[in-house]
């Protein structure tokens, strides 16, 4: 999941907690590449430190702002810099089909079933379940929202509401607030037809929409009191009301899940120890930690039913809350993300 705000791709050496120094070795130390932000500070403590002890040696860090195209240029011009990189769905698929990616070693993680599927894939595993919901501020709004349809819904509920400004996420939404079943969201969206309804229930809600960019906005126009609602990431949902003492609602229902992964780039120096980092990183006992610092999901099924009761509710692997979610469907905005982002920019400028 990319954060708007990031490091800058500058290098920070983590050290045994021993205070050993760091003598010069002509092999490159191995290279772990996030996302930046409260994220990789966490990860840093859960994660970095720690595999650098076990191993005895230091563990390099970098933060990147997302893009294959990055990948493609450090893969093909030989001895890439990086050896673990956290990727999105869309980044994961595009470079195991390049041939990116080393193939993950599911014995070292101890199987493919510990899991949960749309985790697991030939490239790579899943480092975070991460969320788009409605959010709502619960001081303002004492009976929310409860569903897409609700977040339509001028009379019961009047204001401006704040959506991303794209197509992805934004033209499901519409299905799912026109009455689409969660399941049939994306056989309704790949016909002309069902294009054509999400747009039309997009028509309904225009004149009230402002419309987001970086994923700081949505709660900054909520803070405000300038939108009733909006569409957020439950991370900053979350993270915003432990920081700041905020009491904004995350409405669960109609949420759409993505699954970030660990990748290990082609023909990496730290390859194998790639492996094992990935391998310590996806251990229950260590991913049970991150929601503890940041309420993302859990994508070891036995990390995921031992999160503690009080983050349990925060997150989006919670069985509650998964239960009314639907996953974000790589694959079709994959296939479909050229038409449907001009047909939304042709909308917006109408």
């Amino acid at each position: 999941m990319k954060f708007s705000i990031k490091t800058a791709l500058v290098s920070n050496l983590v050290l045994a907690s021993s205070g050993l120094a760091v003598s010069a070795v002509s092999a490159r130390d191995l290279t772990v590449v996030s996302w930046g932000g409260s994220y990789q500070d966490a990860q840093r403590e859960i994660y970095f430190k720690p595999f650098s002890e076990k191993i005895g040696k230091p563990l390099l860090e970098e933060a990147w702002d997302g893009g294959v195209g990055v990948l493609q240029a450090k893969v093909k011009a030989g001895a890439p810099n990086w050896d673990v990189v956290q990727v999105e769905a869309e980044e994961l698929a595009l470079g195991c089909a390049d041939g990116l990616f080393e193939k993950i070693d599911w014995n070292k993680l101890g199987g493919r079933d510990k899991f949960l599927p749309d985790a697991v894939s030939d490239c790579g595993v899943g480092a975070i379940v991460w969320s788009t919901a409605i959010a709502y501020d619960g001081a303002r709004l004492k009976d929310g929202p409860k569903s897409w349809a609700d977040f339509w819904d001028m009379k019961k509920f009047p204001g401006k509401r704040s959506l991303r400004k794209g197509a992805k996420y934004t033209l499901e939404f519409a299905l799912l607030a026109d009455g689409v079943k969660k399941d049939e969201v994306y056989d309704v969206l790949a016909t002309p037809e069902g294009v054509d309804r999400a747009f039309k229930k997009l028509d309904e809600l225009r004149p009230n929409i402002v419309w987001w960019e970086s994923g700081a906005q949505p709660l900054q126009l909520l803070a405000s009191g300038e939108v009733v609602m909006t569409s957020a990431y439950n991370g900053r949902i979350t993270g915003i009301n432990r920081t700041e003492n905020k009491n904004f609602k995350v409405v669960w229902p109609g949420s759409i899940y993505a699954i970030d992964s660990w990748v290990v780039l082609k023909d990496a120096e730290n390859k194998v120890l790639g492996q094992d980092f990935i391998a310590f990183a996806s251990e229950a006992a260590n991913q049970v930690m991150l929601p503890g610092y940041i309420a993302y999901g859990l994508p070891n099924v036995e990390a995921a039913s031992n999160v503690s009761a009080e983050y349990a509710s925060d997150v989006p692997t919670d069985v509650n809350n998964m239960a009314d979610s639907l996953p974000l469907n790589t694959d079709f905005w994959i296939d479909n993300a050229e038409a449907l982002t001009q047909r939304f920019n042709a909308w917006l400028a109408q």
